[in-house]
């Protein structure tokens, strides 16, 4: 097993990582910016290296700081997180060449995953069903508006490489499509230095469900089952869980069957996502992009399966087998996630501000993954996650009954916090019965 791992990340993810690296012995070291210092997962961590300002430009994102930071450490492996620099190709590829431990796939899994056009027509090769869309960049409004007619309206754009929920527009037709166009493509070029765009058949009511896949340090590729994650606000998740609602059996062996020869079409190793758009009314789904990296969204995948995927990730990145049978995975019970934010439950809106009360909910089958404690202030440099509340039960309706309970006795008092809106969606009709589709929260609203 490596010895010592230094996580390249913030709040509920690094005190999250560090857990399991102590719990295995591993020593763990963190970075932080000068905002973070007084945060729980730098305390806790067995080092603490201060790597810049507040801007994540300057800190998180600075690579140059974080490889001094390994190398005066001892630092053995780097484990990156999600978000900043876990999609990086180069930034893998730095921690490669530097002769350290590189927690995650490999850079070129990343570069053939990190454009989303690129990796549509991957998946369409490997056999994977992808939606209707370009096979190459739409470099003028007028590709898009032929495109446009060929797919038929409505049509999604995307920043071929984007990702998060971030740089996507929907048009009706074309006056719309013009707009929309030249709106994503200066999106996609002041945030991710690459104005390519992507048109693609968008669905009116659809699910978004996505495959968790491990690979293997013997080259397997295996899928720990599927997530539904529709209950979204800017197309940003606000709910996960697992198994999907609406997912059948038949289905799922199709969803996870697709998943694994995605991982496949590119050697993956380590921990990553497929994500899928479902049509529930003809059961159709479709290849959206694969996210080479630990997702938000990973701890009702571990109650479901009872599997640490932080350690397993270690494992594959040591080159060590998993701790689970990969020919005997079954999922058990339900679990749920919500993502407690510092926002405003209505408009959602961000709202940062001291900490002045924080009491987590306990109870049979609730679990927090928090990046903050009474005392701490929450600063408008980074994302609005406070915490991740799971809950798990024997089925739905008991994940569901856990979850409302768990909820009640929440208390974040200072920063604005979206927990009322929680409370709203576990009584909503349509979210109870299962039956639901990333419309609901602007129904709800």
């Amino acid at each position: 097993m490596i010895e010592s791992l230094l996580v390249a990340n913030r709040g509920e993810i690094a005190r999250r990582i560090i857990r399991t690296a102590r719990r295995l012995g591993v020593r763990a070291i963190a970075v932080h910016s000068d905002a973070d210092a007084d945060l729980p997962f730098v305390t806790e961590a067995d080092e603490a290296v201060c790597v810049g300002p507040a801007n994540p430009a300057l800190s998180y994102r600075n690579t140059e700081a974080i490889m001094a930071a390994a190398k005066d450490t001892g630092a053995q492996a780097i484990h990156p997180g999600y978000g900043f620099l876990s999609e990086n190709a180069d930034f893998a590829r730095t921690v490669s060449d530097a002769g350290l431990v590189w927690v995650g796939p490999g850079a070129d899994a990343i570069t053939a995953m990190g454009d989303k056009i690129n990796a549509r027509n991957l998946m369409a090769a490997a056999g994977v069903p992808v939606a209707a869309g370009t096979t190459d960049p739409a470099g003028t409004v007028e590709a898009a508006l032929d495109a446009a007619t060929t797919i038929g309206y409505p049509v999604m754009v995307k920043a071929a490489a984007g990702g998060g929920g971030m740089g996507m527009g929907v048009a009706v037709d074309e006056a719309a499509l013009r707009g929309e166009y030249e709106k994503v493509r200066g999106f996609a070029e002041r945030m991710f230095g690459d104005g390519s765009v992507l048109i693609e058949r968008f669905f009116p009511r659809v699910r978004h469900v996505e495959v968790q896949i491990l690979g293997l340090a013997d080259g397997r590729v295996v899928a720990l089952g599927e997530r539904e994650c529709s209950v979204q606000r800017r197309n940003q998740k606000l709910v996960e869980e697992s198994p999907s609602p609406a997912v059948t059996p038949q289905l799922r062996e199709r969803f996870l069957a697709a998943a694994v020869r995605a991982g496949e079409a590119v050697g993956y190793r380590n921990a990553g996502t497929v994500e899928c758009l479902l049509d529930p009314a003809s059961g159709e789904f479709f290849f959206l992009e694969m996210n080479t990296r630990l997702q938000v969204e990973h701890p009702v995948t571990e109650l479901v399966y009872g599997v640490d995927l932080v350690e397993e990730q270690l494992r594959v990145a040591a080159g060590l087998p998993p701790t689970f049978d990969p020919d005997a995975l079954t999922a058990r019970g339900h679990a749920i996630e919500l993502r407690i934010n510092a926002e405003d439950p209505k408009r959602f809106l961000p709202g940062p501000g001291a900490v002045k009360t924080w009491i987590e909910p306990v109870g049979e089958g609730v679990r927090v993954d928090a990046g903050y404690v009474a005392g701490n202030t929450v600063t408008p440099f980074y994302d609005s996650l406070l915490a991740k509340l799971i809950v798990y039960g024997a089925d739905r309706a008991q994940a569901l009954e856990r979850a409302r309970a768990a909820v009640a006795g929440f208390e974040v008092a200072g920063p604005k916090c979206n927990l009322p809106f929680f409370a709203e969606l576990l009584d909503n009709a349509e979210f109870v019965s299962g039956d639901y589709d990333t419309g609901i929260v602007a129904r709800m609203r």
